[in-house]
């Protein structure tokens, strides 16, 4: 089994970033209404008064100014697949894993289009409130045990060193920066 980070490894680019981005141009009153949150959590994320969970929280708050229906998912999708990195594309497998901090609602139908099993943050998509701990670091380990509990990680790829839990289960781990793939020291 391989398993692939999914921002900035297999996707090129913040999923997160670029479907807030996506939802701000299709209606740009949702910024101004969720400005001040998203300013207010950067303060004090920035000023270590709250953690990253809550950060996010505050980052997904333009949810709550959206309508509550999958299609604007879809369609952001049916934009953004093209960011999928080719060299990822010719070495898929039927049992990959795709394990990410990004949310559940917004990589499901990417990971679904792609037949592959996903991993990742419990994030309402109505509201933007988090579901349980943002699966990072540590937690990507625990969320994969308890997902595959006798399973072996053959090879695990990244573009982050904050995976170095995760690649340090795996048989080889493999550091990806853009295109350029090289093997990571886990020691």
């Amino acid at each position: 089994m391989n398993v692939y980070d999914f921002d900035g490894t297999i996707y090129d680019g913040d999923s997160s970033v670029d479907f807030w981005l996506y939802s701000i141009r299709k209606k740009p009153s949702v910024f101004l209404k969720c400005l001040p949150e998203l300013f207010c959590g950067a303060l004090l994320y920035g000023l270590k008064r709250i953690p990253k969970e809550k950060w996010k929280e505050h980052f997904f708050s333009f949810l709550r100014y959206l309508p509550a229906d999958d299609t604007r998912v879809t369609r952001f999708w049916e934009q953004h697949t093209g960011k999928i990195k080719k060299w990822y594309l010719d070495q898929k497998q039927e049992n990959d894993v795709i394990i990410s901090a990004s949310p559940v609602f917004l990589l499901g139908p990417v990971s679904r289009k792609l037949g592959v099993a996903l991993i990742a943050t419990e994030v309402d998509p109505a509201s933007g409130r988090f579901g349980g701990p943002n699966c990072s670091g540590s937690e990507k380990v625990r969320r994969f045990r308890r997902e595959y509990p006798d399973a072996f990680i053959d090879e695990f790829y990244t573009d982050s060193k904050k995976d170095l839990p995760l690649a340090s289960i795996a048989g080889k781990a493999y550091f990806v920066r853009k295109n350029t793939i090289r093997e990571m020291k886990t020691e």
